[in-house]
């Protein structure tokens, strides 16, 4: 490979092994974050108790007020009623007394439903606070048991980054950001190494989709400073190191051909078409070639992915027929007409190229030779 292709896969396995430690990270720490949420939710369940229950005892405190001063109210006027001139005072101060008493009657009552929820919120205070006291104790020990651990993986990461960093300071700036978008859409998986499914046959296909590529993928990999895409996940290829030139393009059967019995994973199906099927070959300076359609390309794209979809689905591809502005584009395969057409126009989307896409499922009828005796018995 050529000098960006290797500055590419130096990059991707330092950032590989960066992703690895912060997992690790993770998961060591993953406990610990869920204790801290469980206090926190705690301590903000007692906080608010806490609030609530000195609410109500303000409200508490008011009633009590207000009730010493409807005595209060209540002793005037009796003695006020003493010194009445008249019958009519007398029941004046009667009727005023009786009022000041069903005020003081109703406060009591709201008094005493405001004394059971303090009770009720005091209760609950104690239990949280409790609680809180019981978890904190647990982070704390969990803190103590994998201090060493995460102190341990911290350094790790530590000792990596330089090395991810110079090694994406070796890498062109627009293959970097091409490189960081891939990142951030697969998780890390950026690239995908080159396979080849029968060391027999001079065939590769892309690991992570199992998509086919053209036979010539591996020279331009091995002989040009290009950038290769798969045409079905869009990753970008290389060579990994257990495949070198003599395997990959010699006729000679990989050592552990014949040794392993592990199953072939099936693989989508190259469309016949006078262009062979492949990849999409991007120069350094990230410039389409001029020999690529555009439109050929998005559809193999979209083929490829539909393809995918029908054998994670276990489902046989179907041959369909695409219509872009009711001009035929040839047959393409798909997990089913809705599907392709759903991903080329996502596709097309994608690419911001504006068309009306029509897919249709090719019909295929089945003719049976007639049984022998059908047809001397039909003349009968």
């Amino acid at each position: 490979m050529g000098p960006s292709n290797v500055a590419l896969v130096k990059l991707f396995q330092a950032d590989q092994k960066l992703r690895e430690a912060q997992e690790r990270l993770d998961a060591v720490s993953k406990n610990v974050r869920v204790q801290e949420r469980k206090v926190h939710d705690l301590a903000e369940r007692l906080r608010l108790s806490q609030q609530k229950m000195k609410e109500e005892q303000s409200h508490l405190a008011q009633f009590d007020l207000d009730v010493k001063t409807r005595d209060a109210q209540i002793e005037r006027l009796r003695v006020q009623q003493q010194s009445a001139k008249n019958d009519k005072e007398y029941k004046t101060f009667i009727v005023e007394i009786n009022t000041q008493k069903v005020d003081k009657g109703k406060i009591e009552e709201q008094m005493l439903k405001t004394m059971q929820t303090v009770e009720t919120l005091h209760g609950e205070v104690k239990e949280l606070s409790v609680h809180v006291e019981s978890e904190t104790g647990k982070l704390t020990v969990l803190r103590g048991e994998i201090g060493d651990k995460v102190a341990a993986v911290q350094a790790e990461i530590a000792a990596l980054q330089p090395g991810r960093e110079e090694a994406a300071a070796a890498v062109a700036p627009r293959t970097r950001e091409a490189f960081t978008r891939l990142c951030e859409r697969y998780d890390g998986e950026a690239l995908s190494p080159l396979r080849k499914p029968d060391y027999r046959r001079e065939e590769y296909n892309c690991t992570a989709c199992n998509m086919d590529l053209v036979t010539d993928v591996y020279n331009k990999l091995h002989s040009r400073d290009e950038l290769v895409f798969c045409p079905s996940c869009g990753r970008m290829l290389y060579i990994p190191d257990e495949l070198p030139p003599e395997l990959a393009v010699g006729r000679q059967p990989h050592p552990d051909a014949e040794k392993s019995d592990k199953p072939k994973r099936p693989r989508a199906k190259k469309k016949a078409s006078p262009k062979p099927a492949g990849e999409v070959v991007i120069t350094p300076d990230m410039a389409p070639s001029p020999k690529d359609s555009p439109l050929e390309d998005l559809l193999r794209a979209a083929q490829g992915e539909s393809v995918k979809g029908a054998f994670d689905a276990e489902a046989k591809p179907v041959e369909c027929e695409v219509f872009i502005d009711d001009k035929s584009q040839g047959e393409y395969k798909g997990k089913s007409a809705e599907h392709l057409e759903r991903v080329i126009r996502f596709r097309m989307e994608e690419a911001h190229r504006a068309g009306a896409v029509k897919v249709t499922a090719k019909v295929t009828v089945e003719t049976t030779a007639p049984v022998a005796g059908m047809a001397s018995t039909a003349g009968k």
